[in-house]
């Protein structure tokens, strides 16, 4: 009986998850309505603390008004599709020019075939979910790179491609913040803006010992311990719940994947020589740019009259994964005969965009969207209105409690409005302060972990989230009818999983008196 209602339960949940609309269609939608709130909460002020310690005032702008109206047109194109996010769009186009050309080339279902034969199922979800977390220090790599390839994976191994294109997006998405490299980028941005929130507000920059802290490696032993933690998990997941639902589920291989025959052929083991060489090459000369005369050099602020040092390798990693992909892919397929002239590689980088056409539509309406939520202060009175309820529930006496309702608002906040920083930047200001004046035990990294933990956990289940609908193209290509529905459901239990036991491990933290990092 028991049985019965939970599979009726489950059948309620995936049909009512099939029901949502495409991600495009979401989007439009959420931006009508947005505009039609901004019509009726046009003029409304709002307030929050700034790092100084002065109080910033918010209005919500109503966005039928002629100048903002303006606002949208002008903007659409260049500013609000083409320059979203540090200019998202053209990443995913420039790393697919060398992804392209090395899947094009024959090379990386060559690599699929290699590493398949080798690695046993039983711990490539947990590979899969580690490499994962870590690719985080290439910035949004892993969703353009490891997602499709766990998917090419699976699929070499006759299997599901969606089960470890699944684990390959717990990894990347919800273990976003975790590492075991110190001093990554989202170390140093929530770092380094803790501390400045806690300097403006008078509240001393050091842990819950007393011991001052260092903004770039103030998580170092906690993201150690969670990206272990995640690991395991994650795989866990993936082998329990993912693995027994989508085994009994269909899925259909493209044609031009070729996967019939899952061994590598003796030129195919030349060719890959030819691939190594090809690498040694391109690394070469990444090691003579990041450590040559050009690595750095000094530039001078026009506006401020103050030297800073610029890292041209450094500040555009993503040309550089591009152009790691695109050497080994040239020497293989010159090597195996796919490409005989210059014009082959062409049309091979040319196939392979191609295939993006959904991806520019998406992302046109979702970041317009996503643009609208941010001109008008609609996304920050959402955050806004957040804060405010966690800030006025009283819990002085119960810091775990604290922690743990500012990580279910966090992590709530995140399913509407994404972006690391942008949160972080608003949230950050209110709550250390807050915190740390209603229990002094909350202190500035202990609230950034929390915010860390939260930030993370839930971009799997969020259509919002800005590689969303790419991850639901990658699994089209497999499922065609592939909903975000289906997306959600899948994705949840990784969700809840990492949020509980990510949430649990800061808990043990904080109450054993372990410090964070360094």
């Amino acid at each position: 009986m028991k049985t019965e209602k939970k599979r009726q339960k489950k059948s309620l949940i995936e049909t009512i998850g099939k029901k949502i609309p495409d991600p495009v269609i979401i989007f439009m939608g959420l931006f009508a309505i947005t505009m039609v709130l901004t019509y009726f909460l046009g003029g409304k002020e709002f307030s929050t603390i700034a790092k100084d310690g002065s109080t910033i005032t918010y209005q919500i702008k109503n966005m039928f008004e002629a100048e903002n109206m303006r606002w949208i047109f002008d903007n659409a194109l260049l500013k609000n599709w083409l320059s979203y996010g540090n200019g998202v769009l053209g990443t995913i186009l420039v790393v697919m020019l060398g992804v392209g050309l090395a899947e094009q080339s024959g090379l990386l279902s060559t690599l699929i075939k290699k590493v398949g034969l080798k690695v046993s199922d039983k711990f490539l979800p947990f590979i899969l979910v580690f490499l994962g977390i870590m690719s985080s220090i290439a910035t949004d790599a892993g969703y353009i790179i490891l997602v499709p390839l766990a998917g090419l994976l699976y699929a070499g191994l006759k299997k599901n491609p969606l089960i470890g294109m699944a684990a390959a997006f717990a990894g990347v998405s919800a273990g976003f913040s975790a590492n075991l490299i110190p001093a990554t980028p989202s170390d140093i941005i929530l770092g380094t803006n803790a501390k400045a929130f806690a300097e403006a507000q008078g509240i001393p920059f050091v842990t819950a010992a007393g011991k001052a802290i260092t903004p770039a490696t103030m998580h170092y032993i906690f993201i150690v311990v969670s990206t272990i933690a995640l690991t395991l998990v994650g795989g866990f997941i993936t082998i329990k719940f993912i693995k027994p639902k989508l085994e009994k589920q269909d899925y259909t291989i493209p044609a031009d994947m070729n996967l019939n025959e899952f061994t590598v052929k003796p030129e195919e083991n030349k060719a890959l020589k030819w691939a190594g060489l090809g690498l040694l090459i391109g690394g070469a000369v990444v090691a003579l740019l990041a450590f040559g005369p050009l690595a750095s050099y000094e530039v001078v602020d026009e506006a401020t009259g103050v030297a800073k040092t610029v890292t041209p390798l450094m500040d555009n990693i993503i040309l550089i994964i591009t152009f790691v992909f695109f050497m080994p892919g040239l020497f293989y397929g010159y090597k195996v005969g796919k490409f005989k002239k210059m014009e082959d590689v062409v049309k091979a980088m040319s196939t392979a965009m191609s295939s993006m056409g959904y991806t520019i539509v998406l992302t046109f309406f979702s970041y317009n969207f996503l643009a609208l939520l941010s001109e008008s202060q609609l996304g920050t009175y959402l955050t806004y209105l957040g804060a405010t309820g966690l800030q006025n529930l009283g819990l002085a006496d119960y810091p775990i409690l604290l922690l743990i309702g500012f990580i279910i608002t966090t992590a709530v906040i995140n399913l509407f409005v994404g972006g690391m920083t942008s949160k972080w930047m608003l949230l950050g200001p209110i709550f250390i302060p807050m915190l740390y004046n209603v229990n002094s035990s909350m202190t500035p990294d202990m609230v950034a972990a929390a915010y860390r933990v939260a930030d993370s956990s839930t971009n799997i289940i969020t259509p919002l989230m800005s590689y969303a609908g790419l991850i639901l193209v990658f699994m089209r290509k497999y499922k065609p009818k592939y909903s975000v529905g289906d997306l959600i459901s899948l994705m949840f239990p990784y969700s809840v999983a990492f949020l509980v036991i990510w949430t649990t491990i800061l808990i043990g933290f904080f109450t054993f008196g372990i410090p964070l990092g360094f």
